[in-house]
């Protein structure tokens, strides 16, 4: 490993914590300056969550903030495996643990893992290119 992997690899792990903190504290449109604007979001089904996919920076701002908008919600992402794949191009993934809720009625815990890649753009920046979320438990309470 090169000592710009490591450089490019610290700066990777920087954006995937401004993904989490934008994300927690609704500041969606600098949130959405994370993505790629040509991203694609995937998110698995099960436990009463419905599959999703989503393609570009605006369709993906627009639908998680309309279903996160009236949450409050804490996300944890551990134990990256990040790689360097070419000058400009990388893959991750990070375990995660999320907690949604809804009111006192409904709420969520998921826990699995983000699948990502991440590109370099034309300002120098690494922005996230792709997202799979996938969760190996759910534990919801209320009505989807």
């Amino acid at each position: 490993m090169k000592a710009d992997d490591l450089v490019d690899i610290e700066q990777i792990k920087q954006l995937k914590a401004r993904y989490f903190r934008l994300m927690d504290t609704r500041q969606w449109d600098a949130w959405g300056d994370v993505f790629t604007t040509g991203c694609e979001m995937d998110v698995e089904s099960g436990g009463g969550v419905p599959e999703t996919h989503l393609e570009g920076r605006e369709a993906i701002v627009a639908y998680v903030s309309k279903v996160l908008g009236s949450a409050t919600t804490t996300h944890h992402g551990h134990m990256p495996e990040i790689e360097i794949t070419g000058p400009d191009d990388a893959r991750g993934i990070w375990a995660m643990y999320d907690y949604v809720t809804w009111g006192r009625e409904q709420d969520l815990k998921g826990y699995g893992h983000y699948h990502e890649t991440y590109r370099r753009c034309d300002d120098g920046r690494w922005r996230i290119a792709s997202v799979r979320l996938t969760r190996l438990r759910v534990d919801n309470r209320g009505d989807w």
